[in-house]
């Protein structure tokens, strides 16, 4: 997946221009519905439901009727991608829309939602996820007005090759990034575990950020407009370490000389 790829508005499909595969009386915060984007198809479900709107199984009923109504547009093996909002999703019901889509053709491959729990639930399962902040309607103030960044994001999962998870926060990985997986973060990324994959701190320009790994041996390392890539030779071996913005780009310290030279700044 591409770092440069636009962020999701958490009340719409990632772009306005998809083509809706549902009639125009379809209301999308009461049903279910799928669009088509670039080769790939999105699947839309409703909101998080009031106490008589759209539970969960009058969704799963809604998702297995257009799945098998005449109006698919899909073909064989198509990519599909979730937008879940707010809708809290738990892994039964992530494995329960995965195999519906399977029964159709189609693979489920990337999750958007702006719920931990689902986020967790969703890189658990080995779906690349976005997660982000539901949209403020202009004339409402934002309750996190102020603040850039969500609140941390931790997931106890192996992110394998394919998988790219972001966050408008702090990543914490319990966990190995395997080669061709990727973490895209606004704030700092903490893995306790191998980074082996892509890491992107302060993705959204903070130079401030920090990428730190018991593991260092990344395929890039991206923190803020900076890149750096491992040197042709690996270290005779492995400590844990902090990758941070200093003299002349993206620097890589022991974490103990770093955490010395932090005590000193601040003492």
């Amino acid at each position: 997946m591409s770092l440069d790829s636009p962020p999701v508005n958490a009340d719409i499909a990632p772009t306005e221009a998809a083509t809706d595969a549902a009639s125009p009386e379809v209301d999308p915060n009461v049903q279910v519905r799928f669009k088509s984007q670039a080769g790939k198809v999105l699947l839309l479900l409703p909101p998080e439901p009031s106490a008589t709107l759209s539970p969960w199984p009058e969704v799963w009923e809604q998702l297995k009727h257009r799945l098998t109504a005449g109006e698919r547009f899909w073909q064989s093996q198509s990519i599909v991608h979730l937008i879940a909002r707010d809708r809290l999703l738990d892994s039964r019901q992530l494995q329960e829309i995965a195999n519906a889509l399977t029964d159709a053709q189609l693979q489920l491959k990337r999750v958007y939602t702006s719920r931990r729990q689902t986020a967790v639930a969703a890189a658990t399962a080995g779906y690349a996820v976005e997660q982000h902040i539901p949209a403020t309607p202009l004339n409402q103030a934002s309750p996190q007005a102020g603040s850039s960044l969500d609140e941390p994001l931790y997931l106890q999962s192996t992110i394998r090759s394919g998988m790219e998870i972001r966050h408008n926060g702090t990543v914490v990985i319990l966990g190995d990034i395997n080669p061709g997986g990727s973490i895209v973060a606004a704030g700092d990324i903490v893995i306790w575990g191998r980074l082996k994959g892509l890491a992107h701190a302060g993705s959204q320009g903070n130079r401030r950020c920090r990428i730190m790994t018991l593991h260092m041996e990344p395929t890039q390392l991206r923190i803020a407009d900076k890149v750096a890539r491992p040197p042709e030779t690996p270290p005779q071996a492995y400590l844990p370490e902090v990758a941070y913005i200093g003299e002349g780009g993206i620097r890589i310290a022991p974490a103990q000389d770093f955490s010395r030279w932090l005590t000193e700044q601040h003492a």
